[in-house]
């Protein structure tokens, strides 16, 4: 896993002080992702610059790594963030036609792939590669840029259209730390920053965005194209539930086994559900070590622990019960609430993310759980989007979410949201921005998208219906947990990959149908069918708990004493407030533990109040 960065420029020589001094910078910002190594490219119209943690091939994957051609030493130049888990097979076909290879590295074999297979169109490269990447490679004959992100946008890629070319990250602090982008908020940021849905094409700072999952960015004289290499289809699924249930298993095994390839330590996060337990049982069937899992506990989480509409049950018992069963050498990282709202670790989490998420709690716990696990291991492994994959949140399998016609995570029980709620918001702001339009324009372009389908299902209103909700969860609410689970581990250099993620995997139970994914009368039935040999009945049987947030009523008083501090102080976020409103909404004493919604209010309102502060951002509301 790394961190890339670059700029290039039709109308300016980047060889000059100043232009190498702009990569440095960028460069410098993505330290934090790659701290074993540095390196740049500089040409007349292209400078990269790349930071490195090592993974594969400690010694030999420097970057960025070159081809060399015709006489041109760098005909070819790459820096590449992330893992290619085929790489193995594929460096096998130039080999046999003569090729030779000077590492051992993934990134070499990306490299090579661009010069045998994607010279005419990239995206015949980027289609053989099986991983999670985001890269970019330099052609210095034809003067273009290639951008490419994985499938499923488990790598972030940012780009920033100047006059005469791009600026590009793995990260938005990257691109700001060049003076040509300016740091701008309108109201089509704020939407999207206040949105919780997922729109690569617009990523909060005006003019900047996100390489679309499954695209690659081209970048010419002629001007900047986006082109997708993949998407989800309807695949005509024939097989039956028990072939079904064989195929996820098989497809489980072989991107468990591949995702365990590393030079470095690695690990499992466990939380005690089917999925992450699944994956940590699959990892020890396929490694001889014996594999370390950690987990997130808050003081007196378990002993206290009340259920609500979205957590039923605390993990601590079954995170136990698994890592005995599998015998694991697990350990818990135990979190108080001082800890949660220490100022420095806040102001981390919120420096990782690059922008305000407002998921508050849920944030920094994760920067303090990778952060402890970096002690021990340089990789980790994730059952992140086994839900949106296998429909395995609570939303998925209630009527009136359902039927709702709007994302069903902002309908649902998940986040308990009204979007027409003003909240703390200044009311003429709140009539400017029509978040509610907007949320419904996104929504009928997502569902623009979704593929029809094909074969007996297409006739059943439910079928399509769920089709629908699947591909809603997969393209507009993963993109946002990918986000965050990469930005919190490398912001501390820890690589966590996600082998539910496998494109193989999405496309197969993608294709299947509900009656299928349903068919124990349960959610997630393939996964729990596929995997229920591997685990405790107690696991294999539990209920979806989503990821834990603090109940300790504590917490939630602390957020109100800050937000009111911000309501006396004339701040940059007094002119997006209605001061009285917020005053009458205190009145009230905080409950043990506020619904998501609730809570995420007062969270997104400090994180934007200091998201404006740090990145000096200019308002253009």
């Amino acid at each position: 896993m790394c961190g890339i960065c670059g700029w290039v420029d039709y109308e300016r020589d980047l060889t000059g002080g100043n232009a190498r001094r702009s990569l440095a910078d960028m460069t410098a910002t993505m330290a934090c992702r790659g701290p074993d190594a540095e390196g740049t490219y500089v040409d007349t119209h292209a400078a990269l610059g790349h930071r490195r943690l090592a993974v594969i091939d400690l010694p030999g994957g420097r970057q960025p790594m070159t081809v060399a051609e015709d006489g041109h030493p760098a005909a070819a130049v790459l820096i590449y963030s992330g893992e290619t888990y085929t790489f193995r097979e594929l460096r096998e076909r130039p080999a046999r036609a003569g090729h030779g290879f000077a590492t051992s590295s993934d990134t070499e074999v990306v490299l090579r792939a661009h010069r045998e297979w994607g010279r005419f169109d990239p995206r015949d490269a980027v289609r053989e590669l099986n991983g999670m990447f985001a890269y970019a490679l330099w052609d210095a004959a034809s003067e273009e840029l290639v951008l490419a992100r994985d499938r499923l946008g488990i790598k972030p890629l940012y780009y920033y259209p100047t006059e005469h070319g791009v600026l590009f990250g793995s990260e938005p602090k990257a691109v700001l730390a060049n003076g040509q982008a300016r740091r701008v908020l309108d109201a089509d940021g704020l939407r999207r920053a206040l949105g919780f849905v997922a729109d690569p094409h617009h990523a909060v700072f005006r003019g900047l965005r996100e390489v679309p999952p499954g695209h690659v960015v081209r970048v010419s004289r002629a001007g900047i194209r986006e082109q997708r290499y993949w998407a989800l289809a309807d695949t005509g699924h024939t097989d039956d539930v028990p072939t079904t249930v064989r195929h996820v298993r098989e497809l489980l095994e072989d991107t468990a086994q591949r995702q365990l390839i590393a030079d470095v330590p690695l690990c499992t996060l466990l939380s005690g559900g089917l999925d992450s337990s699944a994956l940590t049982a699959l990892a020890a069937r396929h490694t001889t070590d014996r594999v370390r899992s950690f987990a997130v506990d808050f003081v007196g989480y378990s002993e206290n622990f009340t259920a609500d509409e979205v957590r039923g049950t605390p993990d601590a018992p079954y995170v136990h019960e698994v890592a005995e069963h599998v015998g694991t050498e697990h350990t818990d990282i135990t979190l108080s609430t001082e800890e949660l709202m220490d100022a420095e670790v806040r102001s981390a989490a919120l420096h990782a993310r690059d922008l305000p998420s407002g998921m508050g709690d849920m944030d920094t716990s994760l920067y303090l759980l990778f952060r402890s696990i970096r002690e021990h291991s340089t990789v980790a492994l994730s059952g992140e989007s086994a839900d949106e994959v296998f429909g395995g949140y609570r939303d998925f399998h209630d009527a009136d979410t359902v039927a709702a016609d709007t994302f069903p995570w902002l309908a649902g029980r998940m986040l308990n949201t009204d979007p027409t709620d003003p909240g703390l918001w200044d009311a003429d702001l709140v009539k400017q921005l029509d978040l509610p339009g907007y949320l419904e324009g996104q929504y009928r372009t997502a569902l623009g998208e979704v593929p029809e389908l094909t074969g007996p299902s297409a006739a059943d209103p439910s079928e399509r219906r769920m089709r629908q909700i699947c591909y809603l969860y997969l393209t507009r609410f993963l993109p946002l947990l990918l986000d965050r689970k990469d930005r919190m581990s490398m912001a501390v250099g820890l690589e966590v990959r996600v082998p539910y993620c496998d494109h193989r995997l999405v496309e197969y139970v993608f294709g299947t149908p509900w009656t299928h994914k349903t068919f124990d009368g349960r959610e997630k039935s393939l996964l729990r069918a596929a995997t229920a040999d591997l685990l405790p009945a107690s696991v294999a049987q539990r209920v979806k708990s989503p990821y834990p947030s603090t109940q300790d009523a504590a917490y939630e008083r602390m957020l109100r004493r800050q937000v009111a501090a911000l309501l006396e102080a004339d701040g940059p976020m007094s002119p997006l407030l209605d001061k009285e409103a917020a005053r009458d909404r205190f009145a009230a004493p905080p409950s043990a533990h506020s619904g998501m919604g609730t809570r995420m209010q007062l969270e997104q309102v400090l994180a934007l109040d200091a998201w404006l502060t740090d990145y000096h951002v200019t308002l253009d509301v």
